[in-house]
């Protein structure tokens, strides 16, 4: 059973899936970094690149939205629903430049928000979801969630959304729609092809670029994309949202309402059920297992690098035993760091390396089977004969550490900083380079604290300098000066 948690301010609303008492997933929303995802725009074509088969568009926000031909639909049947759409394959495509051009007007939906320095990656294929459908208009096919097992619910739930859907109307009939009575799923569908209806119109009137339809605030969204059976108590912290979740569910799911609670203790909601523990764990670099190994993550633009290391855990039994319990037990793990932390892209896991081709399959196995639950989409390689595994998963926002945190200033994101004997050494260099012809003259080197503490505590070195230089040399300290930083004067 899961409970979702709602800690709510002005300025920021943060929610936890917690599933058997962990935190499963968390989502953020700050009231001036609202997301786009699921926001639909009339976009401008700013500039066509045949050759990446791709364009720029403008959409109104920061940075310019990328659309990819694959995303792309021929106006005619984005706005009037046909079989040819579905068969508009990528072997009888047009190129790009014969389907959109710069200064075109262009309806999209935005798939997957910024990233980093990556602007929003947008798509013509719009879908609008609803509590028990998606409303797809620029498609025919009718599709059910593939956890609705039942072979006669499903026959069922098909026949009576082809019975109500309009002609040339896609939807997908989603999970929480097992056991829906007819009634709830026209209400849906109506309110659907309505909401379609406005933003067509909105198109044809409106100036590009402009926002045509936005998703739902993050509370609302996680009542429509996460409510279901298996939730067992949703609690929100604050008096009015309560108040307004409660009026929601008492008008369009009723039957939830006797799981919604008001969190009326004193010690904050996230303290209480020891989420900001796990938030602070989740931005950590090193994360310990329970065996007393370790989890060592390194994000970079690029890829992830997960470390595996044995750390303090000796075990009880032969090596090989060791390694393959650390390895299962980090497993288990890094799948829920990956969830935790949002973690997208290439990843690269460094298991301790087996010398048992049989515990090498072990471990692969288990890391497929805990990947099975994990709700983005991944791939995954063989371990390899270094113990290494290659995998990717699906990157739909924005990881913790990129949205809670912003690059160090000092080291500028590197992560390191020269020691101080370092860059003493780098000062003595400089003090040569920089040596008056005036054997009289003297030098005087501004430096930071830490770095003046290092020479007091030299006097030795210093005096050598000195002496080899000819020169009198004064080091002061300067608060203000970055640690690497130093500046040295000749008078």
């Amino acid at each position: 059973m899961k409970d979702i948690i709602i800690n709510y301010t002005p300025h920021e609303t943060r929610i936890a899936v917690m599933e058997h008492g962990q935190v499963a997933e968390l989502y953020y929303e700050r009231q001036k970094e609202r997301g786009i995802v699921g926001n639909v725009y009339k976009g401008k074509v700013l500039k066509v690149l045949p050759g990446m088969e791709a364009a720029f568009v403008d959409i109104g926000v920061e940075r310019a939205a990328f659309l990819y031909i694959d995303d792309i639909l021929p106006d005619d049947v984005l706005f009037n629903a046909s079989e040819s759409q579905n068969s508009f394959r990528k072997d009888d495509r047009p190129p790009i430049e014969d389907l959109i051009e710069e200064g075109q007007d262009i309806l999209v939906q935005v798939a997957k928000g910024p990233i980093g320095t990556k602007g929003a990656r947008i798509t013509n294929h719009i879908s609008l979801p609803g509590r028990n459908l998606v409303y797809m208009p620029a498609v025919t096919t009718l599709g059910v969630s593939r956890q609705i097992t039942d072979s006669e619910e499903r026959q069922r739930l098909k026949e009576v959304i082809n019975r109500l859907r309009p002609e040339k109307a896609g939807f997908i009939i989603r999970t929480v729609a097992e056991g829906r009575a007819e009634d709830d799923l026209k209400s849906d569908l109506n309110y659907l092809v309505s909401l379609w209806d406005g933003i067509v119109q909105q198109f044809q009137e409106l100036e590009a670029p402009a926002l045509l339809h936005g998703d739902l605030d993050v509370i609302f969204r996680s009542i429509r994309d996460i409510l279901s059976p298996e939730i067992r108590r949703m609690i929100i912290d604050d008096k009015l949202q309560h108040k307004e979740v409660k009026g929601f569910l008492k008008t369009f799911l009723p039957r939830y309402c006797s799981i919604l609670e008001y969190f009326t203790k004193d010690v904050p909601i996230f303290d209480h059920y020891g989420i900001e523990a796990e938030i602070d764990r989740a931005l950590g670099q090193k994360v310990w297992l329970k065996s007393g190994g370790s989890l060592v993550i390194d994000q970079t633009e690029a890829l992830t690098t997960i470390d595996v290391n044995t750390g303090r855990f000796v075990g009880q039994e032969s090596h090989e035993k060791t390694i393959l319990k650390t390895n299962l037990e980090a497993v288990e793990e890094l799948v829920y760091q990956l969830q935790l932390r949002n973690i997208g892209g290439i990843i690269i896991i460094d298991f301790i390396d087996m010398e048992v081709n049989e515990h090498k399959q072990r471990v692969y196995q288990a890391l497929k089977e805990q990947l099975k639950h994990d709700k983005a989409r991944s791939k995954i390689l063989q371990i390899s004969e270094m113990g290494l595994v290659e995998m990717t998963r699906k990157r739909d926002r924005e990881n913790i550490a990129r949205y809670l945190c912003d690059p160090c200033p000092y080291c500028e994101g590197t992560g390191r900083i020269k020691s101080i004997s370092t860059i003493s050494y780098e000062i003595f260099r400089e003090l040569y380079r920089s040596r008056p012809r005036n054997k009289n003259g003297s030098m005087v080197v501004y430096i930071h604290p830490d770095v003046q503490e290092y020479l007091l505590n030299e006097p030795d070195l210093t005096k050598e300098v000195e002496q080899s230089l000819g020169q009198s040399v004064t080091f002061k300290p300067m608060g203000t000066l970055h640690h690497e930083q130093f500046e040295v004067y000749v008078y």
